[in-house]
């Protein structure tokens, strides 16, 4: 009989659903399945089906039979239909941790034959081991008791088989009697897999490093013989003491996609000792003590106290900030434009409509002068008038040179989209100084808020970091703005980029092209600049290579075209603290001068992040194509730790201080290979931001 524990699961499982009446049902129910999965995953679409109420029955159905499928695919060891599954389909949706009626979990299935593959598929799912096997005694008993009814019911159906006369029914029998023998020999070969299994070795490797003040991180491995059940989870315990007693606190980590755990609640200053051990069906196999064999939270802040650099900052400018708009609210000069609201709210109201107007102010054409283009994407698709131009407004149709200090103005206005008309306000009373630099700066405005009100929308987006300029005295300013998939616009025309580009009849010749053109050749170029300039840097600590060069009016900075909001750089490690042991050897060796190591030296001890470091150089000064010889003149940045945010941290490697900045007209010995670009100073600052 059946042990009274899995009689009750029985009962349990009496109010699901029905299950396959057989175990040749099941391979049935699995093979049909397979076939939807292997000729359309669409076979079932819910869009194809008349009816709310008929979609939720029958993707419940489609559901249950994905589960029943799934512990054949086990069963079977189909190591791709599992992969197919899982992807497919939510833990949730196929029930991966609901027992079947021989209370068995598909987890349970796999180890016990030992597939490591598909047992490791299912854990980075999420699958768990029965909860009813609460000890080995229990998983002993409950497998005899599965393999002795199977055997029962072989010999009960071959009988059958032997005694009937040849008929229909014999025939069946003779399916359900091959079925059965599939399964007896499947839980003979579970309760060998289990009987022959032993406890895991220890995790081959475990690595402790200090994640903060408060917090260590703790990495490990899997164990390194393949002779023991699969493991299914980790422990990780840590103690004051290197003997672990008394034991100071413990985790279990059964989600084993990513193998580390960070300890929190630490106190700084104190030495923590970590061990880690493995477990599988037979048990917990022997602890793993870290390297290094012990750690101390800290952070490089300690050193000397130092408070972060940015510590209340946004909080200040803002309050700044407000304090300006107070006073010039109560400006005399400003009481005419009390009832500019109105007015705006009459043009966003017309909102994108005027793309469509035939007396939209927007150009087609450019004449000598300054002009300002806004890009609005969504995809391959770019925002256009209703006559299949891009945007474009004047600013000054006198302006025949752009001042470098103008633009970069104009990219500091950025940040402001919707502080416009009081900035308007602020320049009008600013221009009776009768400053060339006020009145274009004042025109700047106006063609911002012209644009803004013949689209509707405030946010014009990025500015691109260099204007557009043809031989014809044409200047281009353009701004580049994503469209999320939520906004709406009203009565907006979208044109993919390739039809604008193919349909647009040039009025310029090849040699020299005007800025319009200009613009559609290199349009994709600058939508995955745009695009490549939000990315963000996985969490981790970086090594960072500064390098700038110096203009007659602007000082730019070197970066990757990959990544254009951040230093040309190369990643040391996933851990961003530096710990307070870490800056001392940094700051020793900044004081003795040392050059940066680029070799392992015999007599130094192996210090972990001068290991790092070493490689982390060599990666980056083949990366901007600098013999490593040179590094020797090189220098770390030893007056602070770069922090961006709680996740991203930079040390910086600068070359000798006469060639951090090359000169106008000075030569670069070593011009970093294809893949970069030089941003202007200020607009780096701001795409860092």
């Amino acid at each position: 009989k059946m042990t009274q524990q899995m009689r009750d699961l029985q009962l349990a499982q009496a109010r699901k659903p029905p299950g396959p009446s057989s175990p040749n049902a099941a391979k049935r129910l699995y093979r049909n399945l397979s076939g939807k999965f292997r000729v359309n995953y669409t076979s079932f679409d819910e869009g194809s089906l008349v009816g709310r109420g008929e979609k939720e029955k029958l993707r419940k159905s489609y559901l249950f039979q994905s589960n029943a499928a799934l512990f054949e695919a086990v069963e079977l060891q189909d190591l791709d239909r599992v992969q197919e599954m899982l992807k497919h389909y939510s833990p949730e949706e196929l029930d991966l941790n609901t027992p079947n009626s021989e209370g068995l979990l598909p987890l349970d299935i796999a180890i016990m034959t030992n597939n490591a593959p598909i047992a490791r598929a299912l854990l980075q799912a999420g699958a768990k081991e029965s909860p009813h096997f609460v000890s080995l005694e229990s998983r002993s008993l409950h497998l005899s008791t599965l393999v002795r009814e199977a055997e029962q019911r072989v010999n009960e159906l071959m009988a059958q088989v032997v005694n009937e006369a040849p008929n229909a029914d014999c025939s069946d029998k003779e399916k359900q009697l091959k079925a059965w023998e599939w399964r007896f020999r499947l839980y003979k070969r579970m309760k060998a897999g289990f009987e022959h299994a032993r406890v895991p070795d220890a995790p081959s490797s475990v690595h402790l490093s200090v994640a903060s003040s408060s917090s260590l991180q703790v990495t490990f491995w899997e164990p390194q013989s393949v002779n023991s059940a699969v493991v299914t989870k980790y422990k990780v315990e840590w103690s004051c003491s290197p003997t672990f007693s008394p034991l100071l606190g413990e985790a279990v980590i059964d989600k084993l996609k990513d193998l580390h755990f960070t300890i929190q609640g630490l106190v700084s200053g104190t030495a923590y000792h970590v061990r880690v051990s493995a477990y599988n069906m037979k048990g917990w196999g022997p602890p793993q003590a870290s390297t290094p064999p012990f750690a101390i939270p800290s952070n490089w802040r300690e050193y000397d106290g130092r408070a972060p650099r940015r510590r209340g900052q946004a909080e200040a400018l803002d309050q700044l900030l407000g304090q300006v708009k107070t006073v010039h609210q109560h400006c005399i000069c400003h009481e005419p434009c009390k009832n500019q609201p109105q007015s705006r709210k009459h043009s966003v109201s017309k909102s994108l409509k005027h793309l469509f107007h035939p007396g939209s102010k927007f150009l087609k054409t450019l004449k000598r002068g300054l002009y300002l283009t806004a890009i609005f994407y969504k995809d391959d698709n770019i925002l256009v008038t209703h006559e299949d131009q891009i945007p474009v407004v004047e600013i000054d149709d006198t302006y025949s040179c752009l001042l470098m200090q103008d633009f970069l103005w104009l990219t500091k206005v950025s940040c402001m989209w919707d502080e416009i008309l009081w900035l308007r306000q602020c320049v009008t009373v600013s221009q009776s100084s009768c400053s060339c630099i006020l009145q274009t700066r004042f025109k700047m405005l106006l063609a911002i808020s012209q644009m803004q009100g013949l689209l509707g929308i405030q946010d014009l987006g990025q500015v691109f970091f260099e204007p557009i300029k043809d031989k014809q005295g044409n200047i281009l300013i353009v701004t580049l703005k994503e469209v999320k998939t939520n906004q709406t616009f009203e009565s907006v025309r979208w044109v993919p980029v390739c039809k604008l580009q193919t349909s647009r009849k040039s009025v310029s010749s090849p040699e020299e092209p005007t800025a319009l053109d200009m613009l559609l050749i290199s349009v994709q170029d600058k939508l995955t600049y745009h695009q490549r300039s939000s990315h963000a840097l996985s969490p981790g600590l970086y090594l960072g290579y500064l390098k700038l060069c110096s203009a007659v009016d602007q000082i730019r900075v070197l970066v990757p075209e990959q990544l254009p909001n951040i230093l040309c750089h190369v990643k040391i490690r996933s851990n961003p603290n530096i710990s307070r042991e870490e800056w001392e050897w940094l700051q020793k060796m900044a004081s003795a001068e040392e050059p940066v190591p680029t070799e392992p030296e015999a007599d130094r001890p192996q210090n972990p992040l001068f290991q790092e470091l070493q490689v982390a150089i060599k990666e980056l000064m083949t990366l901007v194509n600098i013999p490593l010889q040179e590094a020797k003149d090189f220098r770390l940045y030893s007056q602070e730790v770069l922090d961006f945010g709680d996740q991203v941290s930079f040390l910086l490697l600068l070359p000798p201080s006469d060639d951090v900045c090359t000169a106008p007209g000075q030569n670069n010995p070593y011009t970093p290979r294809s893949g970069f670009l030089t941003l202007p100073l200020q607009i780096f600052e701001l795409g860092e931001e």
